[in-house]
């Protein structure tokens, strides 16, 4: 397809500090053209919605130009990293990409940077370090963080730059990543746009009297202060010294930018909120009439009138380029899901010769081999360094491979969660230990609505490895969950759960090289189990498949983690006393599901029983049962036996414990009752 050619102007994206000294006059004027364009693409964008042209909705950055413009010029765009709110137009535009591009996110076409998979302005470019933001504003602040600290461990001079408002400025995401760059001391500039309003919340309904948000930057040990976007050339300075600033320093700094929303918060909003006059106060501060205005005095107002028809003209020839491409065509949109498969990484065959291991000591040993031969690997977590883990699985590693590579994170799971994907998604591959699956709750966002929907809004992998101790080990309702069906319930993440020491050894490579984000369960109850050898295996990848431990043609039994070892005691009882044989099944990867095995199984024996843990009701039996009777209702003889877990928290007393979850005798009893 030809894109119409942009104005000369606009050829040159970048902007040195030292330009307003040395040629003032061309500067501002290149300044005030990418603010013109966007303005003028803002309000084209919303006539096309009034006209049904675009659909959902949009959130003009009309008033924010002051801010995105100066920003986005300044970066460094071979380098530094960028989150860009959904008021950052003039941002992206001149990031990257062809105006095209961005209208055609808008119209979601068949060209669409998302393939029409993501709404409007949620999208970025994250082969340029352009961060895709999401709607729950504040989480995409650590995905900067996490991006520039990778940016910086692979030699580049890179700073971050993300941008949030005075509302977001109140969740916690965006004290953890505060709280979290300073720690890491990394070179992030924090951007807070105050509007004055939340959507329809003014300032004096989110913080008490007198709150300056800059302040509170001294809280996290960094420079904060606050600066006028409405005065273009004011602000563009402030900004270059403190970009290069952080840029020498690696401090974050924290601005507080008075801006303006001249449009409400989207397309539907009434304003009906303001207050008399004061719509009228903001548009006398409109930053692109007042830089106008002043150009014109300085006698440029013939070379701003001739600009301005100029961009104009490229806008429209641009909307008449992107408006007839076709609709997008959903084909193919379910394979593209996860990141496809790369192959193998290059791993020694190590250890060649068996070692005894319990199940803690084998994910140990993985951990030793990923950070032993892959430089772009890194474990964190709380207590994970010098204690080695709440459960010792990171014992020694520290020690080892040193603090850059094996660190403690504060208690702050959803930032660190947020830090760790912005690692993934610029070359990195994390694991990330989770003290309790429990405590993985406060990153559901981070991980099911950010990390696992990454390729799909972006065709950007996102490689992590979330581990997570689970079960119950008499430690109450806040440390013994069973959580695969609530994360397993979104889609976009991959999972595997091991239930003997070689098979968590091989998980926890399998999951490494894999391009998506994976949850590794790991039974609290088996991590220090019997020894049994483990070492290195050839076939460690068919751990993402079902293992058959036993045959029989009485029924197919399936299960995972700690109760595979009782199912197969179960199993061998009822041969013993009953003459009964069972097939069983260890699933080990409960995402993608692979049953392939197991319903030819099924359709041969005519009995299915499906046990886990975890809770019966919504329990993960209930999506096994209905994939294979699905498959395999024909041939089934009986109706399936679920055993799980009763529909209770998790009890704390060993006793009540032992009758919330199944036992063995427990087990015995419903398959025999299931017999009768």
């Amino acid at each position: 397809m030809d894109l119409p050619n942009p104005p000369t102007i606009l050829a040159d994206r970048s902007l040195r500090p030292g330009d307003l000294e040395t040629d003032r006059d061309a500067t501002l004027l290149r300044i005030y053209a990418w603010m013109h364009l966007a303005r003028a693409a803002d309000n084209r964008i919303l006539d096309l919605f009034r006209q049904g042209l675009i659909k959902g909705t949009v959130t003009g950055g009309m008033g924010n130009e002051g801010v995105g413009v100066p920003v986005a010029l300044l970066a460094d765009k071979a380098q530094d990293v960028i989150c860009i709110s959904h008021r950052g137009l003039s941002s992206h535009l001149i990031w990257s990409g062809h105006l095209c591009d961005h209208l055609n996110q808008y119209f979601a076409n068949a060209l669409s940077p998302t393939k029409a998979r993501e709404g409007n302005i949620h999208h970025g470019d994250p082969t340029n370090r352009s961060l895709p933001m999401i709607s729950h504003l504040g989480i995409m602040l650590s995905n900067v963080v996490g991006a520039v600290d990778s940016q910086r461990r692979q030699g580049h001079n890179a700073v971050g730059l993300t941008f949030f408002g005075d509302g977001s400025s109140s969740t916690g995401d965006v004290h953890e990543s505060l709280n979290l760059a300073s720690l890491l001391s990394l070179p992030v500039v924090f951007i807070i746009e105050n509007n004055r309003y939340a959507y329809s919340t003014p300032l004096e309904e989110q913080f008490a009297p007198n709150v300056k948000l800059w302040e509170r930057a001294a809280g996290y040990g960094m420079e904060g202060f606050a600066a006028d976007a409405t005065d273009v050339e004011s602000f563009t300075r402030t900004l270059g010294e403190t970009i290069a600033k952080v840029r020498a320093t690696s401090r974050p700094v924290l601005i507080e930018v008075n801006t303006l929303r001249l449009r409400g918060h989207a397309a539907y909003d009434t304003c009906d909120y303001l207050k008399p006059g004061e719509s009228e106060a903001f548009f006398a501060r409109d930053p692109l009439p007042r830089l106008r205005t002043q150009l014109t005095e300085e006698g440029h107002g013939a070379k701003l009138d001739a600009l301005d028809a100029e961009l104009n003209a490229f806008l429209e020839a641009c909307v008449k380029t992107s408006l007839p491409i076709p609709r997008p065509n959903p084909a193919g949109m379910p394979d593209e899901l996860f990141a496809p498969d790369q192959g193998p990484l290059p791993w020694a065959a190590t250890p060649a010769a068996p070692e005894p291991m319990n199940f803690a000591q084998a994910l140990n040993a993985a951990h030793r081999k990923i950070l032993g031969e892959r430089p772009e690997s890194l474990v964190l977590g709380q207590d994970i360094g010098r204690y080695g883990g709440a459960f010792k699985v990171t014992e020694g590693l520290l020690d080892e491979f040193g603090r850059a590579r094996v660190f403690n994170t504060p208690l702050a799971e959803s930032a660190c969660t947020g830090y760790a994907i912005g690692m993934a998604v610029n070359g990195h591959r994390p694991i990330e230990e989770f003290q309790f699956a429990d405590f993985a709750t406060e990153a559901v966002t981070q991980i099911t609505q950010n990390a696992a929907t990454f390729f799909f809004r972006s065709g950007a992998a996102c490689p992590l490895v979330f581990r997570f101790p689970c079960g119950t080990v008499q430690l109450g309702s806040f440390h013994s969950q069973e959580l695969e069906t609530a994360f397993l319930s979104y889609p976009g993440l991959k999972a595997l759960y091991p239930s003997t020491p070689q098979d968590a050894f091989d998980a926890l490579l399998a999951a490494y090289e894999d391009d998506n984000p994976v949850i590794v369960f790991e039974n609290k109850a088996l991590y220090r189990c019997k020894k049994q050898p483990v070492a290195w295996n050839p076939d460690y990848r068919k751990v993402w498949e079902p293992r058959q431990l036993s045959q029989g043609d009485f029924a197919t039994v399936v299960t995972y983690g700690e109760m595979v070892g009782r199912a197969a005691k179960i199993c061998d009882y009822l041969a013993e006393e009953y003459e009964l044989g069972f097939d069983l099944f260890d699933l080990r990867a409960l995402s993608p599901l692979k049953l392939d095995a197991i319903t030819a199984s099924l359709a041969r024996t005519g009995r299915l029983v499906v046990l886990h843990e975890g809770r019966r009701t919504h329990g993960f039996g209930a999506e096994l049962v209905a994939r294979l009777t699905e498959q395999c209702f024909g041939s089934l003889k009986a109706a399936p036996l679920r055993v799980g877990a009763l529909d209770l928290p998790v009890p704390f007393a060993g006793e009540l414990e032992q009758a919330y979850r199944p036992s063995e005798d427990a087990i015995i009893e419903a398959i025999l009752r299931w017999l009768d």
